[in-house]
């Protein structure tokens, strides 16, 4: 009767765990099976992203191309094939630029590693694609020498010209010093006094759209070198805008074009340009409307600007600049890839006057899928503090989609704009995490009071790293459920822009709004933390289990317990205060800091995206660290199962189906313990969104349970457990005058136990070091 009893218990705790486990199996398969059916990846893609072709992006309804493609669906060639021309040869060439050669100028020369000839892809009155001649340089000259030639401008502008577009060809081999060469020597060809020829300053546009191609940081290296050039080459340009008799000069980066109004009955001018096929202004489409009287914008029309010139107006001019670039400000900081598109209006006239006034409409390019715009500001570029500035500028928004602004004077104009990345933040925990974690950690906390509550009758060695892993675990855990989602996805933002507020025209301090929320950074820093715990103890535990089991015969290290316990806990505190030092150094002023450590989706590590993933400190401070302790604590895995779980042993006594499931389990024992099934993690990368799906499933299943699988294999199948187990039973039992108390072991058990044991002294030992909870001899025989 005590032993059906005893039996009877087994079989419920057995029955128990069984259940648990089936159906978190079971949520996970009915989860998997829901997602595939109803053809749903782990990340949703959109039809229109697989709508537009050859490297173009579906943004606010349509396909932006990129320059060598156009069309509706990015599908049109617009460029020139790969090329030789005399010695020369040419790699693709888009519509409207100058490609550089492959040849370049010799290590011997001024001009070393620059390409020594470009050469212009263009479309003829018919539409048809051609190639020009090439145009050969000189590599005994370099943007530095040509600056000593400005006082020979008027006899030598041409040459001067052609050299400095040859030398910027090429923007990703310019360096600070090149454009605060290049931007002296353009602004000496388009200053009146000087008299370059009308070819000479044609070119000299060429060359500033050139290198408005180079980098933000280039240019701000430049602007420390010289800001005085750039302010000479804007103003330069203006004056130049004046004087083009209605004539346009169109290139990729730069618009320049001038209307004739000597002749013109009205006082008013309308400047537009309409979107294009992609984000260059060769694509676009300009027009000039003499007679106009206000602004009229469709839905195709990217900027627009009415200037009230006056009677006494003879000619005005427009430059359309495609970036801020050469507008380096000291107060405003563009981080975002948005379009910033400048304008500057001038008017030919001796005196200004007071009645010139000038209305904008911007319609800004920037992908509404990831960026929420917040607010703008009306500003114009003022050359007596070389900054923005929002005098005589205010906000009109009297048209409908579009951003308006209203200045009563003339000169370069912008509309600085405010936005917020649109995070989508994702979910609540699903059911399955949600009762794989209360699983986990339910089991943990009991398996960390079993713990310490028996260990002086388990007498064994290894209670302090079971313990110190799971109480890393259970406290990750906790986190994980009520701290890993950001708190700002609660809250609410506008969704239109109607709801922008006209009235504040203050100069913002960065083109992107984030909200700060310390603490969930402060719960990313302690997930960090607790995890590379979690996986410092998984190796700590297979380096103990390495002494004890394949290096029987030599003792522990003095002070085991001391050391290991200063590196579990202590060398993950190192890693994690050393990566938030670095990436507070390096943000410097940022307010933003927190986003190079922590993404805002959800309270994590961040992970950035293309080629900064190499400088990243989620590889080097979790993703290196977690998988060199994975490989070692495989590689111990696999030496304890070949040496000690599944060698033969004459000794052994029990039947081989008793002695597999015992092997089984013992190894299974070790590498949850080990943390392995963190492995199925880097199966996630794969490049198949069903396959991806699955593995994610099953890598959620085994690692939210990883607390209860503890639970399961180091308490609940212990003698110490089952024992206290029936005599709680029996309390109960007895309580309520169900059934009698059970007595104790038979004699006669107990003695068969004793000489079974005696039979298999050194796999006993082993395995009761695998079984940190298994009763000794001595209490089992009490």
């Amino acid at each position: 009767m005590p032993s059906f009893h005893v039996c009877n218990l087994r079989v419920l705790v057995a029955i128990v765990c069984g259940l648990l486990t089936a159906i978190t199996l079971g949520l996970g398969i009915w989860r998997i099976v829901i997602r595939i059916q109803r053809g749903m990846p782990l990340q949703e893609s959109s039809a229109p992203i697989a709508f537009c072709r050859n490297g173009g992006t579906w943004q606010n309804g349509r396909c932006i191309c990129t320059e060598e493609w156009k069309g509706l669906r990015c599908t049109i060639a617009n460029f020139c094939e790969n090329s030789t021309f005399m010695s020369f040869t040419f790699a693709r060439i888009p519509v409207g630029r100058y490609g550089p050669s492959l040849q370049t100028c010799g290590s011997n020369t001024p001009n070393a590693g620059n390409p020594i000839a470009i050469r212009l892809c263009n479309v003829t009155q018919y539409g048809e694609i051609e190639l020009q001649n090439a145009t050969i340089g000189n590599c005994n000259a370099n943007l530095h020498t040509l600056e000593t030639q400005i006082e020979d401008i008027k006899n030598k502008s041409n040459n001067i010209s052609t050299e400095a577009q040859i030398l910027t060809a090429d923007a990703s081999k310019l360096t600070a010093e090149n454009i605060s060469s290049a931007t002296i020597v353009v602004g000496q060809i388009f200053n009146e006094t000087r008299n370059a020829t009308p070819e000479a300053k044609k070119v000299a546009v060429t060359t500033v759209s050139q290198i408005l191609d180079a980098s933000e940081n280039v240019f701000q290296g430049a602007a420390e070198i010289d800001s005085n050039s750039f302010a000479t080459l804007i103003k330069q340009m203006e004056n130049y805008s004046v004087s083009l008799d209605d004539e346009a000069v169109v290139e990729p980066n730069i618009v320049i074009q001038s209307a004739n109004l000597k002749d013109n009955e009205g006082s008013s001018v309308l400047f537009s340009i309409r979107k294009g096929s992609s984000n260059s202004l060769v694509s676009s489409e300009t027009s000039i409307t003499k007679t106009a009287e206000r602004l009229n914008p469709d839905g195709q029309t990217e900027l627009q600007i009415l200037l009230n010139s006056g009677k006494d107006t003879e000619s005005c001019g427009f430059v359309v600049y495609q970036n801020s670039k050469l507008f380096q400000s000291k107060t405003f900081t563009p981080t975002s890839d948005s379009s910033q598109k400048i304008i500057s209006g001038k008017i030919n006239t001796m005196a200004q006057d007071p009645k010139v006034s000038v209305q904008m409409a911007f319609n800004p390019s920037y992908n509404q899928r990831e960026l929420q715009l917040n607010s703008y500001s009306c500003v114009y570029w003022n050359f007596s503090t070389n900054d923005w500035d929002t005098f005589g500028c205010h906000k009109n928004g009297s048209i409908e989609g579009f951003l308006g602004c209203h200045c009563n004077h003339t000169t370069s104009f912008a509309v600085l704009m405010t936005f917020k990345k649109n995070y989508q933040y994702p979910q609540s925990l699903d059911v399955l995490s949600t009762i794989g974690c209360a699983l986990s950690i339910a089991g943990l906390a009991l398996t960390i009071i079993f713990q310490i509550v028996t260990r002086k009758v388990r007498k064994t060695s290894v209670t302090w790293v079971l313990v110190s892993l799971c109480l890393s675990m259970l406290i990750f855990n906790l986190l994980f459920v009520f701290g890993i989602e950001n708190s700002n996805k609660n809250l609410k933002t506008t969704d239109s822009n109607g709801a922008i507020n006209s009235a504040n025209n203050e100069i913002p301090v960065r083109d992107t709004i984030e909200t700060p929320n310390p603490s969930c950074t402060v719960v990313t820093a302690l997930l960090h933390y607790f995890l590379l715990v979690t996986f410092t103890w998984n190796g700590l535990s297979a380096a103990q289990l390495y002494f004890l089991l394949i290096r029987t015969m030599k003792p522990l290290p003095s002070h085991f317990i001391i050391f290991i316990s200063l590196i579990g806990w202590g060398a993950p505190a190192i890693v994690v205060g050393v990566t938030v030092g670095i990436i507070y150094a390096q943000s410097e002023t940022k307010s933003y800091w927190e986003l190079d450590y922590r993404q805002e989706e959800m309270c994590w590590l961040a992970i950035p995206n293309g080629n900064n993933f190499i400088k990243s400190p989620f590889l080097w401070s979790f993703i290196i660290p977690v998988t060199i302790i994975l490989i070692t604590n495989i590689v111990i895995l696999i030496i304890i199962t070949v040496k000690v779980l599944w060698k033969n042993n004459q000794n052994l006594t029990s039947t081989k189906k008793i002695s597999s499931v015992k092997k089984i389990l013992s190894t299974l024992s070790v590498a949850v313990i080990f943390g392995v099934t963190w492995i199925l993690a880097y199966f996630m990368l794969i490049d198949n969104n069903d396959v991806r799906t699955i593995f994610s499933y099953i890598f959620c299943l085994f690692n939210t349970t990883q607390g209860l699988q503890i639970f399961i294999l180091y308490t609940v199948k212990t003698k110490v457990f089952q024992s206290e187990a029936s005599k709680m039973m029996n309390s109960l039992s007895t309580s309520f005058g169900r059934v009698k108390s059970v007595p104790s072991m038979p004699l006669r058990l107990r003695v068969r136990m004793y000489n079974m044991l005696r039979s298999i002294p050194s796999l006993n030992e082993r395995f009761r070091l695998l079984e940190p909870s298994t009763m000794t001899e001595e209490t089992s025989l009490s």
